[in-house]
């Protein structure tokens, strides 16, 4: 699969601003609009309706998501909610509420007026509104909590004071002139890189003003500061560029009133209760190792677990839909990547070459050029199409230390990686086939809400207009077939094919990409490959790169936030533990999970502890199931099952407990 643009830095949750001064993307031309499936989730609360059938799988069809609304949901599990019965809140967005967009936009013109009266040595930079709030970045010394709190108070000041904003239009001769009056080195960089004249500019109170082209309220009054919060303070690189200067950037939060930034503050620390990167050291799932390296993911015994069993899924699903599977090498020659164009394109993203025997290699950035080196292997007639070739194939790409982030921002990762090479009147049953496949996959991890982008043809392409107009007839109409609702990105699509990208949503209402479709008119051009024709002439297939997950180790840390690391019981590393009372016992229970594990039921045995701490251990754990056994059930040949939601159910014969256990594995339901 391709990749989409990298990121300004670890934190760039930016949307796009209407600030002049705002983030210059750091973009290739020939990947600017592929994704290896990443993107950070947007806090557009579609439903923070929390995870209710955690064991269990939703039975319910697939729909792809277009509502405008924003719902914030109680959650029965949550003891915050307990006894809630107020009515669900519908949080506004920056597209939904304009009202919102421009408070945001101004709280980022009120925070850098504080910090510059605070600290008149800070110089600005740039300061956009995002999808949960604002940030600002400044050249200046480390900031603490403490300086925020500070800055806070110098804001409420402003806001309090009722300042208007003012716009003014000036010339570019004087808008320079103003900036180096300032010393304000940044604005003056930012200055020659806005082509549109005239320049404008915004006042507040006729204290401080900023490069900016709206929009903004009328006045800071109108900003309820009791719904604006600073949340943290973060590096990063002037222009996203390591070799430029480190800057302090400040978050924020602002919302139109208390009621929302206190429904917003709740989410937060729901999702940092979800955390993957603690719920994975915790639960012992995987490790990022410094003495390995940043980006590079262990996989532990029970994370392991879970990976096989989406592997297996994977392969099962591909195999039944007329996949062949494929491994490749991690490396290859650099002139492999010089054909495909990665070299002269996306060398950022690559590592450095090894010289091994007078030859150049390279670690592979992605899979395509592989499946394509299969395919040129033999001749292939028009009778052989479709080919579809899948694998999940590990690669590697250079990311700044700085950007790394869990499983999220990785620099070695396994993707799933799929390419169709078809006829062009193929390619609409092709894509509804993936559609279908993507589907059931996502389907079986309870992912049934999706948004769905289709980007058509930019103004600079390969490919004539017939094989354009005709594979992008073939994704709307796939997309029309399979009845999912989707947005059109006109101009959005990359240079060498459209293409249709898949957002999941989870149980807190974020949006993770994780499929992508697209059509590739590029690559068989440069790889020169053909078939033969009816008409015995040589031809170019069409090529359609796809993934379903995007990445394992992406995929598997939406899934620990998702489930809040409570893992549905057939997903669960470790299903059944076997407790004893004592130590007399033991032998009884290992026996238990014996024939558990005979059953292909995950089981294992937990004592030396006080039945208490033993329960105690389990659930913190997120065991779905114990079986504890005393004098009683050694007599009669029970076990006392104890599952994580509901406590004791019972005591059952070790066949009732099997043939439960099994049955609710399989139809993927609570115990």
């Amino acid at each position: 699969m391709f990749i989409l643009q990298r990121m300004v830095s670890t934190h760039s949750l930016f949307s796009a601003s209407a600030f002049v001064s705002g983030p210059i993307l750091n973009k290739s031309s020939l990947h600017s609009n592929l994704s290896r499936s990443f993107s950070w989730p947007k806090l557009e609360f579609r439903a923070l309706a929390l995870y209710k059938t955690r064991n269990g799988l939703s039975t319910s069809s697939a729909v792809a998501t277009d509502s405008a609304s924003h719902t914030l949901l109680s959650d029965q599990n949550d003891p915050l909610e307990k006894g809630s019965a107020e009515k669900p809140l519908v949080l506004p967005t920056n597209e939904s509420s304009e009202k919102l967009l421009r408070i945001r936009h101004t709280c980022a013109h009120v925070m850098a007026m504080a910090v510059q009266k605070l600290f008149p040595n800070a110089k600005v930079t740039i300061g956009p509104w995002i999808d949960n709030g604002f940030y600002y970045d400044f050249d200046m010394e480390p900031l603490t909590d403490k300086d925020l709190k500070k800055i806070k108070k110098e804001m409420d000041r402003i806001i309090a004071r009722n300042l208007p904003l003012v716009r003014e239009e000036v010339s570019r001769d004087e808008a320079h002139s103003r900036i180096k009056a300032l010393n304000e080195p940044y604005k003056l960089e930012i200055l020659d890189s806005i082509k549109e004249e005239p320049i404008t500019i915004y006042h507040i109170g006729g204290e401080w003003w900023d490069l900016c082209a709206g929009p903004h309220v009328p006045s800071t009054g109108i900003i309820n500061r009791r719904a604006v919060e600073l949340e943290s303070v973060a590096g990063a690189y002037w222009r996203g560029d390591e070799n430029k200067p480190m800057l302090q950037r400040i978050y924020g939060t602002a919302w139109e009133n208390e009621e929302q930034l206190k429904a917003y503050l709740h989410f937060k620390e729901e999702a940092k209760r979800r955390d993957h990167r603690r719920l994975g050291q915790d639960l012992d799932l995987f490790s990022i190792q410094n003495d390995a390296g940043g980006g590079l993911v262990f996989w532990h015994p029970k994370g392991a677990i879970v990976r096989n069993i989406i592997e297996d899924l994977w392969r099962k699903i591909h195999i039944d839909r007329g996949y062949d599977l494929l491994y490749t090498p991690h490396v290859a020659k650099a002139d492999l990547w010089k054909i495909s164009g990665h070299i002269d394109f996306y060398k950022e993203n690559m590592y450095d070459q090894m010289n091994i025997e007078d030859e150049l290699y390279q670690l592979r950035p992605m899979n395509c050029p592989y499946h394509i080196l299969i395919y040129k292997r033999k001749q292939h007639s028009y009778q052989d199409f479709p080919i579809r070739v899948a694998e999940l194939g590990t690669v590697y790409r250079y990311e700044l230390s700085g950007s790394l982030h869990g499983l999220f921002r990785v620099r070695g990762f396994t993707q799933d990686d799929a390419h169709i090479f078809c006829l062009s009147d193929q390619i609409k049953d092709e894509i509804r086939g993936v559609l279908d496949l993507t589907e059931e996959m996502l389907l079986q991890f309870g992912f049934s809400k999706y948004e769905v982008n289709l980007s058509t043809r930019p103004e600079k392409s390969v490919g004539d207009d017939d094989i354009w107009d005709k594979a992008t007839s073939a994704l709307k109409d796939a997309l029309d077939d399979k009845g999912w609702s989707y947005e059109i990105d006109e101009g959005g699509g990359a240079f060498y094919g459209p293409k249709i990208d898949l957002k999941i949503e989870d149980a807190l209402g974020r949006k993770w990409q994780c499929s992508t479709i697209q059509v590739d008119f590029n690559l068989p051009q440069r790889f020169d490959i053909t078939y033969v024709d009816s008409n015995s002439e040589k031809k170019r297939p069409i090529m359609i790169h796809r993934a379903v997950l995007g990445s394992l180790e992406r995929f598997f840390g939406v899934l620990i936030e998702h489930y809040a690391g409570d893992f549905p019981l057939w997903l669960s590393p470790i299903q059944a533990r076997i407790l004893p009372v004592t130590d007399k016992q033991l032998e009884y229970c290992n026996e238990v999970a014996k024939k558990l594990k005979e059953n292909g039921i995950r089981a294992e045995v937990c004592h030396g502890e006080r039945l208490p701490k033993l329960i105690r251990n389990a659930e913190t754990q997120k065991i779905p199931l114990m079986a504890v056994v005393g004098g009683k059930e050694l007599d009669t040949g029970t076990v006392t099952i104890r599952t994580r939601f509901v406590g004791d159910i019972g005591t059952m014969t070790v066949d009732d407990f099997i043939s439960k256990t099994m049955s609710a594995i399989e139809n993927r339901t609570a115990f």
